[in-house]
């Protein structure tokens, strides 16, 4: 037998026996091009500036994205082995491992600036003719990319094999919570999987996925550890005020790069390319990582345009722009207001406000309760014979169903006293 072992801190051993056909697939998906190039993205973008450790890269999450789903059906099958066939299974655990595929550098803040979402990137790679993934995908079966677009996509309709990637209690979140928290060392994100995934059914009827009753404490603690994730790592200011820098940086090489003012990089590199929204071969898109993002910034730091060159200095060593929390006004329109104010000081000073100052207001719903395409977390009752919404049992919904949000005002070192002096008087 013929086995390769993967160490994963978070999941140990995730194994593929190449004499099933199946794990033959999902070992020679890792080891295609367009999948390595997730090796050289990082899953938190700038978030190592305030977590040292959190350098992993979405190699790593898709890989324990795909282990979870694997672990998820293998606890099913206990129970429902006969819902359980082989194409159903081959093609979850296959858009598991490549849901992420289309990425672009720094998290999402590269494809809010490009405008290249990473969805739609992902199923371009799977049905591209010139990516090794799709070569692999198509000798496997050459009806594989298309059913694998199509699950991705929840087509023709909603299954439990669907709500294993995408639910409130999908594999995704189940791995980057764990990940994260471990590669943070916060602690905040911690929960019981073991017992989650024991706690998991399907309900035949709808031919959903669902928790048994024993499972409720164990989904109140995964939800209770996503809202602390986001509170106290995805929106901690210092990583905010950096993404918020790196959405700078790429706006204003953007705008040179549509003027033709930009130097660095040539027209035909991948970075230009998706900087001004063009369409990327399958080499230039496999050549865009963080990598060839900070490449850029190194350069662009010594640029003749000042804006350019402070912000991409600041990313580079750690100056990211000072913050002033409006969190306790819990008015965003006031807060919007008093970030108005406070660039009009900046310009009446001979700043750049709109580079130098940025106002942010992240928000996130731990959990909702009117969940989009039916993905509320329903508990099975087999006393009463019937689904519960999570909602209606459990009594930490009401709390985690309000939204996080925060309101900061992040700006340049030196117009931190400026903006404060502002924010005093208003305030006052």
């Amino acid at each position: 037998m013929s086995e390769k072992i993967i160490r994963d801190p978070v999941h140990d051993v995730v194994a593929f026996r190449l004499d099933r056909p199946l794990d033959a697939l999902l070992f020679a998906l890792l080891n295609a091009e367009e999948f390595q190039r997730l090796r050289r993205i990082r899953q938190l973008g700038m978030a190592s500036l305030a977590y040292p450790g959190a350098d992993h890269s979405r190699y790593s999450h898709s890989l324990g994205v795909m282990e979870t789903a694997r672990k998820i059906l293998d606890q099913l099958k206990r129970d429902f082995a006969s819902k359980i066939d082989e194409q159903g299974e081959t093609v979850c655990l296959v858009a598991a491992l490549l849901h992420d595929l289309g990425h672009g550098p720094f998290s999402h803040v590269f494809e809010r600036v490009s405008g290249i979402h990473h969805e739609r990137l992902t199923q371009r790679v799977i049905m591209d003719g010139h990516s090794e993934i799709h070569r692999i995908l198509i000798k496997f079966d050459k009806h594989m990319p298309d059913k694998v677009v199509e699950f991705l996509q929840c087509k023709p309709k909603r299954t439990f094999y669907c709500d294993v990637i995408s639910s409130q209690l999908d594999a995704d979140r189940l791995d980057y919570l764990l990940r994260d928290n471990l590669m943070t060392g916060s602690g905040y994100g911690a929960y019981d999987l073991g017992w989650l995934l024991k706690a998991l059914t399907i309900d035949e009827q709808g031919d959903r996925l669902a928790v048994t009753l024993k499972g409720v404490s164990a989904v109140e603690a995964y939800l209770q550890s996503r809202y602390h994730m986001y509170r106290n790592v995805y929106f901690h200011k210092v990583v905010r005020s950096a993404e918020g820098m790196v959405k700078l940086a790429l706006q204003r090489a953007k705008r040179l790069a549509v003027q033709e003012r930009l130097e660095w990089p040539p027209r035909e590199n991948a970075m230009q390319k998706a900087l001004t929204g063009q369409r990327m071969s399958m080499r230039q898109f496999t050549e865009l990582d963080d990598v060839s993002v900070l490449h850029c910034f190194k350069l662009w730091a010594a640029s003749g345009d000042k804006i350019l060159a402070r912000l991409c200095h600041g990313l580079l060593y750690r100056e990211v722009y000072k913050t002033i929390d409006l969190s306790r006004l819990n008015d965003a329109q006031r807060a919007r207001a008093i970030a108005t104010k406070a660039e009009r000081a900046i310009a009446e000073e001979g700043g750049e406000p709109e580079y130098e100052l940025f106002l942010d207001q992240p928000a996130d719903t731990p959990y909702a309760m009117q969940a989009t395409g039916g993905s509320e977390i329903m508990v099975r009752d087999d006393a009463a014979g019937k689904l519960i919404p999570f909602a209606s049992i459990s009594p930490l919904t009401g709390v985690l169903n309000q939204q996080l949000t925060f309101s900061r005002i992040h700006v340049a070192k030196r117009w931190r006293d400026l903006v404060a002096n502002v924010v005093k008087d208003e305030l006052a």
